[in-house]
């Protein structure tokens, strides 16, 4: 257990997007502190300047807002019968693109009933039931043995020893007295232990063949025997015992194929019970049993097994914990069920391990996600609703990136080029103050979930961002432009306009990356998200306009600069687009050489 665990995709994204701004910030206000002072600006003026950009522009927030987010996210899960027990599971149960699901209660009912039975010559098919139930108890509530009862109604006779199932043993085994006071055993259990129980002959060498037989119809086979007069053993027959696939099985995992994900399932029921509920619920052809996963092969070998493999039966615990590791080297995002003890390592190793209903504490407490109602829909649904989180947390990324290089490139190419302080230090706090708290309603947002994992792409995120930042710097030289040299406005006036068209522009570029299409696209903004960004922003506005700690910029002005800005959305909408599709260029090339090879296993 101690060697489980991997380190969390969302802890290295912040890291990564952090570094990024910090290394920008750093640079750019060391380079505006020495021309500063080179200009011959005061030092105390320009150092207590430098501090409050530092301050403002290093995303101390981000950690916090991406958290909140998947904190409201992880409460919508919670809706939909998924327990997030670690927080930055949400983003790994999005990126999920390998899902490994046990079969029983997952992909099946966990109903086990008698479907068939095979029974031996000179036997009754009633005697055969009436002795399965001799050798169950109702007060246990075993699955096994709850099926056996209900098959028929149990003998009148008393049952004066039960010695229930043991897993070394494989079998159950009950003392009966007879109503003509005989005592004899009957048992029930593994079918070959039953077999070898009783003596060797024609009948009970078929049992390996009647196994075999129930197994490719996908049942499992429960042998029982019963002591005759002499004491000995006798084979009566074989319990055929299914557990049908679940209803909604097939469609789900067909919905989760269109997702980009790829189910695997994984049981401990013979290879030929697991084929059979692969073919009823589509899953494929291609089961692995546990030899194939033999520890002297080597891990290249074992890879590709494992990659092309639809499931895998007759797997222990260990052989769970190294699929995932082994998927997990192929660069695979990895989803695990489990339900019991030992399952613990495999959950603890997978990207997003899930205890499944009704699991032990030691697997819950394992587990990234506990769900509370059983089946295969209750997973997809949650990697649905994760990757909604995702979209919210990569707009916020994006956005969050954005704002820093437009007030950190401004500040730095109006004081290099200029000597000229754009803003005040007063004015970056109201920024910092209203911006980010506003920004926090983005983890209610409605946003469409991608159909494919979830993946941080530093790339796109950083080289929109980056892209709108410059586009945003661009604008308000344009703006100081016109109102120094064409109108000759007060600089201290100046100051007030570009605070204003900074604060406004900053919000609007949130419904830029609220979405890879045009801002217009649906699901539209929630309510929450809009009410902030219209409250904030008529905060921002009064502030400007009646010059609270700033000079008064008067209604007109504020019109110009809400006008100009809501322009200059439009156009940075238009450029998102086209940057997207040139982002998206290699992409597509590279996913069509993907598909045309043949040593592609994803």
């Amino acid at each position: 257990m101690e060697t489980a665990g991997t380190v969390s995709h969302f802890q290295r994204a912040v890291l990564r997007i952090g570094n990024y701004l910090i290394v920008i910030a750093v640079a750019l206000v060391a380079l505006t502190v020495a021309v500063s002072l080179i200009q011959g600006n005061p030092v105390l003026q320009t150092l207590e300047f430098a501090l409050v950009v530092t301050i403002a522009s290093v995303p101390v927030a981000l950690p916090a807002v991406l958290s909140v987010t998947m904190a409201v996210g992880a409460r919508k899960l919670a809706h939909q019968q998924a327990v997030v027990s670690h927080l930055p599971a949400v983003e790994e149960l999005g990126g999920i693109d390998v899902l490994c699901s046990d079969k029983t209660g997952t992909l099946t009912q966990n109903r086990l009933a008698v479907a068939t039975c095979w029974v031996a010559p000179g036997i009754s098919e009633h005697d055969l039931l009436a002795a399965g139930t001799l050798a169950s108890r109702a007060e246990d509530n075993d699955p096994i043995d709850v099926a056996v009862l209900a098959t028929c109604e149990p003998p009148a006779l008393h049952v004066e020893q039960f010695t229930p199932f043991d897993p070394v043993r494989k079998r159950s085994e009950a003392y009966v007295r007879g109503p003509d006071g005989r005592r004899f055993e009957v048992s029930k259990g593994a079918p070959q232990v039953i077999a070898a129980l009783c003596e060797q002959d024609a009948v009970t060498s078929q049992v390996g063949e009647v196994v075999d037989q129930f197994a490719a119809h996908g049942y499992r086979s429960l042998g029982v025997a019963q002591t005759d007069m002499t004491g000995s053993w006798r084979l009566l027959g074989v319990l055929a015992l299914a557990d049908p696939a679940r209803n909604d099985s097939a469609a789900t995992i067909a919905a989760a194929r269109q997702l980009g994900i790829d189910v695997k399932m994984v049981t401990g029921d013979q290879r030929a019970i697991a084929r059979e509920i692969a073919r009823q619920v589509g899953l494929g052809e291609q089961i692995l049993g546990a030899a194939a996963l033999a520890t002297t092969a080597g891990d290249d070998e074992l890879a590709g097994r494992v990659e092309v493999a639809d499931g895998f039966a007759e797997v222990f615990p260990e052989h769970k914990y190294r699929i995932v590791r082994l998927l997990q080297a192929g660069g695979h995002i990895v989803g695990m069920t489990g339900d019991g003890v030992n399952d613990a390592p495999a959950l603890k190793q997978a990207d997003a391990g899930i205890a499944v209903a009704g699991a032990t504490d030691a697997a819950r407490a394992a587990a990234d996600v506990v769900l509370l109602a059983p089946g295969l829909a209750v997973i997809v649904a949650a990697i649905r609703q994760a990757r909604e989180i995702f979209a919210r947390m990569t707009s916020y990324a994006t956005y969050r990136v954005a704002e820093t290089i437009r007030v950190l490139l401004l500040i730095t190419l109006a004081i290099v080029t200029m000597n000229f302080f754009p803003v005040t230090a007063v004015m970056i706090v109201f920024l910092a103050l209203l911006n980010d708290g506003a920004i926090l309603a983005i983890a209610y947002d409605h946003v469409r979930g991608s159909n494919r994992p979830a993946a941080w792409d530093m790339r796109g995120v950083l080289t929109i961002a980056t892209t709108l930042g410059v586009m945003g710097v661009g604008e308000t030289f344009l703006l100081f432009a016109f109102a120094d040299t064409a109108l000759g406005l007060d600089h201290n006036v100046i100051r007030t306009l570009i605070y204003l068209k900074l604060s406004v522009s900053g919000h609007l570029t949130v419904f830029v990356t609220r979405s890879r299409g045009p801002f217009w696209s649906r699901p539209a903004p929630a309510r929450i998200l809009l009410l902030a960004v219209i409250g904030t922003q008529v905060i921002a506005t009064v502030i400007a306009v009646y010059g609270v700690l700033m000079t008064p910029l008067g209604w007109g002005w504020a019109t110009v600069v809400w006008a100009y800005a809501l322009f200059w959305f439009l156009v940075e909408d238009r450029v998102k687009l086209s940057t997207y599709q040139w982002l998206d260029r290699p992409n597509v090339a590279s996913a069509d050489t993907a598909s045309r090879s043949p040593s592609d296993g994803e």
